[in-house]
C-alpha cells in the first residue's frame, strides 16, 4: 500500500533527517542572511538528485513529478529556514555555533522535513501521478516575510500550484500527534511605532515643559479602548506594547518617549479600521495634551486562512495515515506567519506538528532560549506530508 511505502522510507531517512537538522540547529542564520543554510539545501537536493531554483536571494524551490501517469495537478509544500535573534541555552551537542542566533521556532525541522519529503518522494516517482513543488522559503520571522517576496518573484507560478500545505512545529502537542483547524487560523500581524515629543523638564518643575512620559501613559491606556470597546468581542483582537523608551532620569522629563507595540487581528476589514483608529487616538491624544505625535504603522502579514475543504480533507489523511488518537482539532492562535500570503494567493492548509516529550524534559515554548524538539517528528512530519502531498495530488 502506498502509506506503507511511504512510512518505510520515512522511518529509513529519519537518522538523515536528524543528522540534517542537527546541522542546520547549529548553523543558524537570520532572516534574509540565509546564505549557507541555502547552500546546505541545495547540496542536499543535489544529492537526491533534484534540480533547484534560487528566489529572493535565499530561497530554493526544486520540483518532482510523478510517472505513473499525466497529470496536470500540482501541490507546493513549504519550509521556511530562518532563525531568532536569541542566545541558545540548551545543552546538547548540536547547540547554535553562532552567538545570539538560534532556531527557536522549529525552522530547522521544517526545512529537514521537508528535504527528506523530497527525498521520500524522488524514490516513490513511478507510484505516482502529479507535481510537487518544494519552497524552501526565508525569512518568515521578519516583517514584510520571504513569502511575499517568494510569491511576488512568481514562486506561484510555472508551474501554478493548486494547493499549498505547511507544518509548523507545536511544543504543546507530543512528537507523533498533529493538529489541523479549518477557516481563520492565525492572526495577522502589524508593528506600531509611536514618537510622543513634548518638552523636557526638571522632575521637581513639570509645569514648565510637557511631560511626554504622562501623555504616552494615557495613549497605551486610552488605545485599549479600541479592542475592548470598539472591536466585535466574537472576532478576537490584541493590541500589546511591549517596549517603552524614555530617555531621562529620576529628575528629568525627557522631551520625547518612543513607544512599541503590535496589534493583532483575525478580520482582515477589522484591522484596516482599527489600525485607522489607532493612529488618529494617538495623534488626538497628544493633541490634546499639547505635545506632538508621530504614527509608524509597519504593516505585516495577514490573517491566515485554511481552505476548509482543504483542511477538512488533510485531517482525514491524516488520521488515515497517523490514526486517529494522533490527530487533534486546534483554537485559534494569535500569532502570526507569513504563510498567510500563500493562504491568500490559493487553497491553503497550515497545520501543527508535535515536538513535545515530557520525559525527556522537551517542554520550552516557541522563540525561548531552551527550545527544542523531539526528533521522533522527523519520522512524522516528513511521513504525513509525503501522504497529503500525494492523496492531495488524486494518488
Amino acid at each position: 500500500m502506498l502509506k506503507d511505502k511511504i512510512r518505510q522510507l520515512a522511518r529509513e531517512l529519519q537518522a538523515n533527517a536528524i543528522s540534517q537538522r542537527r546541522h542546520l540547529h547549529t548553523h543558524p542564520e537570520l532572516s534574509y542572511k540565509e546564505f549557507q543554510t541555502a547552500a546546505f539545501i541545495e547540496a542536499q537536493l543535489t544529492a537526491i538528485g533534484l534540480p533547484f531554483e534560487r528566489m529572493a536571494n535565499t530561497g530554493v524551490v526544486a520540483l518532482v513529478t510523478g510517472r505513473k501517469s499525466a497529470s496536470d495537478a500540482v501541490v507546493a509544500l513549504r519550509a521556511d529556514i530562518d532563525a531568532l535573534p536569541i542566545q541558545e541555552l540548551n545543552e546538547v551537542t548540536y547547540r547554535s555555533a553562532n552567538p545570539g542566533v538560534m532556531h527557536a521556532c522549529g525552522h530547522d525541522v521544517h526545512t529537514s522535513s521537508l528535504l527528506s519529503t523530497a527525498a521520500i518522494l524522488t524514490q516513490m516517482q513511478s507510484d505516482f501521478s502529479g507535481t510537487v513543488k518544494f519552497i524552501f522559503q526565508p525569512a518568515e520571522e521578519l516583517i514584510p516575510g520571504g513569502a511575499s517576496m517568494m510569491i511576488r518573484e512568481g514562486v506561484l507560478q510555472n508551474p501554478k500550484p493548486d494547493y499549498v500545505l505547511g507544518q509548523h512545529t507545536m511544543p504543546e502537542l507530543e512528537a507523533g500527534k498533529v493538529g489541523f483547524r479549518g477557516g481563520r487560523y492565525m492572526a495577522s500581524n502589524d508593528e506600531i511605532f509611536i514618537t510622543v515629543k513634548g518638552k523636557g523638564s526638571h522632575g521637581a518643575m513639570p509645569y514648565l515643559g510637557i511631560d511626554p512620559v504622562v501623555i504616552a501613559c494615557h495613549i497605551i491606556t486610552g488605545l485599549q479602548q479600541i479592542v475592548s470597546r470598539r472591536a466585535n468581542p466574537m472576532m478576537p483582537s490584541v493590541l500589546s506594547f511591549g517596549k517603552m523608551t524614555a530617555n531621562g532620569a529620576t529628575n528629568v522629563i525627557p522631551d520625547e518617549v518612543r513607544i512599541e507595540g503590535t496589534f493583532r487581528s483575525m478580520d482582515e476589514t477589522w484591522r484596516k479600521s482599527a489600525l485607522d483608529k489607532i493612529r488618529k487616538m494617538a495623534v488626538s491624544i497628544a493633541e490634546g495634551m499639547e505635545a506632538d505625535c508621530i504614527v509608524d504603522i509597519q504593516q505585516g502579514y495577514p490573517v491566515l486562512i485554511n481552505d476548509d475543504a482543504l483542511t477538512a480533507a488533510a485531517r482525514a489523511h491524516a488520521i488515515e495515515f497517523l490514526g486517529q488518537e494522533n490527530v487533534v482539532d486546534l483554537d485559534i492562535w494569535m500569532a502570526a506567519e507569513d504563510f498567510a500570503y500563500y493562504s491568500h494567493a490559493a487553497e491553503a492548509c497550515f497545520y501543527r506538528l508535535g515536538v513535545r516529550n515530557e520525559t525527556r524534559g522537551i517542554i520550552s515554548g516557541l522563540h525561548t532560549a531552551t527550545f527544542d524538539a523531539d526528533e521522533k517528528c522527523l519520522e512524522t512530519g516528513p511521513g504525513l506530508m509525503t501522504y497529503l502531498a500525494l492523496k492531495t495530488l488524486g494518488n
